[in-house]
């Protein structure tokens, strides 16, 4: 029923008799009303609050901005909630072309949903409703608060506020800051503040100059002042003032000594606050609220989703939806701290754990949904294996300001006990509607193989193993080892490739043992700041010994305020300051992608031509058999037969 889900045009405010509402959410995705999205959990915890949300779903934003209208002024703010992804890592692959499909778009569309919708629908709004206030929050927003590379644009640009407009973000994951938010407002308003506006039957509404009182020294915030002297309490000795926009500009070494501060802070229960000039404004970034504490995130789990696309939707495929509808995430943040990842960066790294009893909750609801026959196709979260996981001595890690829990060694104040995974996975499967459960979220091995020094914990890591891959693999377990050299693992915060090596023999022994025939698929990266075009022909020998035909892999693409896209628009690591090579050119970019596809035969000249050119004739020999004098060394041609034909 339409009454099920939030209010998307007038007449389904109208069913629920309301005139206005209290603030309308602009989404950039299809709207879904799922744990997953983030429009839903938001809107889904503001009207647990009592508030009136509606939601504006991918708004046409040509011509007269009708869809911006249509709901007509929030009482209290436009909230922009671009999608679930950024939205030019959505649109546009690392090769800057468009991708086959909008994942979260109706039937995959493409032309729903612009460049930077955080932009474009902040200014939209502003043009229409200029004092009503205009809160960003979602993953584009977050992670360009400060100056950031913008890779399609391969330039350095200030805060998105900046170049939208917008009043403030919420930063990270967003329910705590929102409340505290929505709490300030709502007094602002009974209290009658010389700021607000009125309709004409005298309601109270808030303004765009009366939030500014609401936002002060608000945490998980960033707000912009036109001068110094307008920042609350001044910039004091405990803030940390970044070098300017301008700087970074004229120096890329002080954009990578600024990236360092803000992953540090980002990552600290003791955080300072961040202050950035630009031009003649200033950029102040709050620290963070602490991570959510389990009854928190078991409430916004909680909260009465349908679970379904909106019926506007109907008889269309949503395919970002059709991947997660059966799935269920157990856990938020991951201390592994890649160098190229953004989950840290927007959800942190210390991780937020559900009770068994809020997984075993949406569980059943799933069971309930049209299409289910038994099976889940995940029980995981950023990394599957992290569950309940945290320091033994937690007031250690408020004082830590390590970017990972288990880089470069494993924290020896880290209990990595897998026994509380078990016991869901076990809970799960033992429900008499549960076919199968399975895990397709990313698994961290070298948890797995790490030497606990305590016997109960290696003990649950090799229980945990053996159920893994006997009981949630559905014939093909995806890894992550991202490369094979070490120097450019240790520049991706990353394992050492032997940790795989022994993962993959633990992986075939426990199938050989149960009789099973699974597949293991190992997930590569090319052109990481770092990496050479010989690493990656190391890269193919070694996967050529392994006897794997890569299938799971991917060009690096620089997305905002990860440490390997600082490298990348700068030139340095960040932690060290030392120079660091980068491939930049199209051209320097595919001498490294066709690596991967060493058995292809289109691909055979150019890898010759390559690995002569570097001088690794013994890499030569290696791939295709050819003797340092041009001549093969191989008679079996049969050896290089088309992967699709390996195993007939």
């Amino acid at each position: 029923m339409l009454s099920d889900f939030l209010p998307t045009t007038r007449k389904e405010m109208e069913l629920r008799g309301w005139d206005q509402a209290d603030v309308i959410l602009l989404s950039a995705d299809a709207y879904v009303d799922h744990p997953s999205f983030g429009a839903a959990v938001i809107g889904r915890l503001l009207e647990a609050e009592g508030l009136r949300v509606a939601i504006i779903p991918q708004p046409d934003w040509h011509g007269d901005l009708r869809d911006f209208r249509r709901l007509g002024r929030p009482r209290l703010w436009f909230g922009v909630a671009p999608g679930c992804m950024d939205s030019m890592v959505n649109k546009y692959t690392a090769a800057r072309r468009l991708r086959s499909e909008d994942a979260y778009s109706p039937d995959g569309r493409h032309d729903l949903r612009p460049e930077y919708p955080t932009i474009v629908y902040t200014q939209a709004v502003k043009q229409l409703f200029p004092d009503v206030p205009v809160v960003l929050g979602g993953i584009e927003a977050s992670l360009r608060r400060l100056t950031h590379y913008d890779y399609w644009q391969d330039r350095l640009r200030p805060s998105i506020l900046l170049d939208s407009g917008a009043d403030c973000i919420l930063y990270g994951m967003g329910e705590q800051p929102t409340l505290e938010l929505t709490r300030r407002s709502l007094e602002l308003i009974e209290s009658y503040h010389p700021a607000l506006a009125y309709d004409d039957e005298g309601n109270a509404m808030l303004t765009a100059t009366a939030l500014r009182e609401a936002l002060v020294s608000l945490k998980q915030s960033v707000v912009i002042y036109d001068n110094e002297k307008d920042i609350p309490s001044g910039i004091t000795a405990d803030d940390i003032v970044l070098h300017s926009y301008e700087d970074c500009l004229s120096e890329p070494r002080h954009h990578a000594e600024n990236f360092h501060q803000i992953e540090k802070q980002s990552n600290s229960d003791d955080a300072h606050r961040l202050i950035q000039q630009t031009g003649r404004r200033w950029v102040v970034v709050n620290p963070p609220y602490p991570p959510l504490t389990t009854e928190q995130l078991d409430h916004s789990f909680d909260l009465p989703y349908t679970r379904l696309p909106h019926p506007r939707y109907e008889g269309k495929r949503i395919p970002a939806y059709d991947m997660i509808r059966f799935s269920v995430c157990l856990h938020r943040g991951c201390f592994g701290g890649c160098a190229f990842c953004t989950i840290s960066a927007h959800q942190g790294k210390h991780i937020m754990s559900r009770s068994k009893a809020s997984i075993l909750r949406e569980v059943e609801a799933i069971a309930q949904l049209p299409g289910f026959r038994g099976n889940l196709s995940d029980l995981g979260g950023p990394s599957a294996n992290m569950y309940q996981m945290q320091g033994k001595n937690l007031k250690a890690c408020a004082h830590c300001h390590r970017p990972s829990c288990i880089f470069p060694q494993v924290c020896p104040n880290l209990n990595g006990d897998h026994r509380p995974l078990l016991d869901i996975y076990r809970a799960v499967d033992a429900l008499p509607y549960i076919k199968r459960s399975f895990i397709g979220s990313g698994v961290r091995y070298d948890l797995l193989l790490h030497d606990w020094k305590d016997d109960d914990l290696n003990r649950a890591a090799a229980d945990y193993t053996r159920e893994l891959i006997t009981r949630h693999v559905s014939g093909r377990l995806k890894v992550a080892p991202e490369h094979t050299s070490d120097r450019v693992l240790q520049l991706m915060r990353k394992p050492s490739f032997r940790l795989f090596h022994a993962f993959k023999r633990r992986f075939d022994q426990i199938n050989r043992e149960c009789g099973l025939r699974q597949q293991i698929i190992p997930y590569f990266i090319s052109s990481h700041p770092g990496c050479h075009a010989e690493d990656m022909a190391e890269l193919a020998v070694e996967t050529k010994q392994l006897d794997f035909h890569l299938e799971q892999v991917q060009d690096f693409t620089p997305t905002p305020m990860t440490t390997a896209t600082t490298m990348w628009a700068t030139g340095y690591d960040p932690d060290t300051l030392q120079p660091v090579f980068v491939a930049r050119t199209p051209s320097e970019k595919q001498a490294q992608r066709m690596f991967f596809f060493w058995y292809k035969p289109e691909e055979r000249h150019r890898i010759e031509e390559e690995l002569r050119r570097i001088g690794r004739m013994d890499l030569l020999t290696k791939l295709f058999g050819v003797k340092p004098n041009g001549t093969s060394a191989v008679k079996n041609k049969k050896s290089f037969t088309h992967p699709n034909n390996k195993h007939k």
